[in-house]
């Protein structure tokens, strides 16, 4: 395999050597760079790590979702790119960063984040459905934020996003939605502070919360403002509000939470499991918080004997390509799984 020895799987008690090797097979490049990059943690340098890169980027998925865009910048309908679901300009770029997908890699990333940006963001700093101020959601926002920062995608316009997310989440600048002079306000969906959320029945909606959270958790903490910090505080606090593993938030128009919360899947868009949950808590530096313990048990019983977490839910034949069969053995849910269980700690434990 050809992968250096400071890079040993020993490094990892408590997961087979097999589950590492597993993830790290030629057959899926996409799977195999960043199981490189994430669990082995190799030095950008490494030369195998390059040559990985350059595979997913050549002759994986992302090759696949790259060949599918228009020279323009975008995928399917040109504009804002929410639609069509799920293969539209929105899903391809979120799709893209999940996958590892970078802009030092390949121009067309570069070009199609540049479309999107120009489409979608308002000038104060919304991601919009639409265009418009109006089209904003907390899912749609902070997956936007984090799908630009895993890219590599940087402007000073990402700066205006993360500073509108942070004044969403506190409420500090923004005039209530009846307010209809205000240049600042609330709108429909996006109708108030701590995750409000119109598709929820105006009340907290933690889909939204999570994504919010996860976009905070990738942006440096030099980056942090004391806004962003307030409003990371506002999110920590809403997370912890009930034992996350119950998932028992605001159900809006239902008498329980969504299944969906305990079924582990790859791509994750706006639908939000757990484990996203957890990977979110867990990059703010919550991963030995006792408020996770049992978010993180959920997700070490999810593993079966050889080492490996199965696809639970999916986008199959949604989507440009497909990542499995469900119910069956994942490598990239298990690769999403071995990473937070990484950052916690927890594979030191096992």
């Amino acid at each position: 395999m050809n992968i250096e020895q400071s890079a040993s799987p020993t490094k990892f008690p408590g997961v087979s050597d097999k589950a590492l090797q597993w993830l790290t097979e030629p057959d899926d490049p996409g799977v195999r760079y960043l199981a490189l990059r994430d669990l082995y943690a190799l030095p950008k340098s490494a030369p195998s790590l390059t040559t990985a890169a350059e595979h997913a980027h050549r002759e994986g998925q992302i090759h696949t979702i790259l060949n599918a865009m228009h020279p323009e910048g975008y995928w399917g309908e040109p504009g804002a790119g929410y639609y069509p679901k799920y293969t539209g300009s929105v899903w391809s770029i979120l799709l893209l960063a999940q996958l590892g997908a970078c802009v030092a890699m390949d121009q067309r990333i570069q070009t199609a984040c540049e479309y999107l940006m120009q489409h979608t963001l308002t000038d104060d700093g919304i991601f919009s459905v639409t265009g418009s101020p109006a089209g904003t959601a907390d899912c749609l926002q902070g997956n936007l934020c984090a799908a630009f920062l895993d890219l590599g995608f940087e402007t000073p316009r990402l700066e205006s996003a993360f500073a509108w997310m942070a004044r969403s989440v506190t409420g500090e600048g923004i005039a209530p939605m009846e307010n209809k002079h205000a240049s600042l306000r609330y709108y429909a969906g996006k109708c108030g502070p701590v995750f409000a959320c119109g598709s929820n029945n105006k009340l907290p909606c933690a889909w939204g919360g999570v994504k919010v959270m996860l976009a905070f958790s990738k942006l440096p903490p030099e980056r942090r403002t004391p806004l962003i910090q307030r409003a990371i505080t506002a999110g920590v606090d809403f997370i912890f509000s009930v034992d996350p593993v119950t998932a028992a938030y605001p159900c809006g128009y239902s008498p329980k939470p969504s299944g969906n919360w305990w079924k582990f899947g790859f791509p994750v868009f706006y639908v939000t499991d757990l484990l996203q949950l957890t990977e979110a808590m867990v990059g703010l530096g919550y991963g030995q918080d006792p408020r996770l313990a049992n978010s993180l048990t959920l997700i070490r019983q999810k593993q079966d004997a050889q080492g490996h977490w199965a696809l639970e839910y999916d986008y199959a034949n949604k989507t440009w390509v497909d990542f499995g069969g469900k119910k069956q053995p994942n490598k990239w849910v298990t690769l999403r799984a071995l990473r937070v269980l990484k950052k916690a700690g927890e594979l030191e434990t096992r």
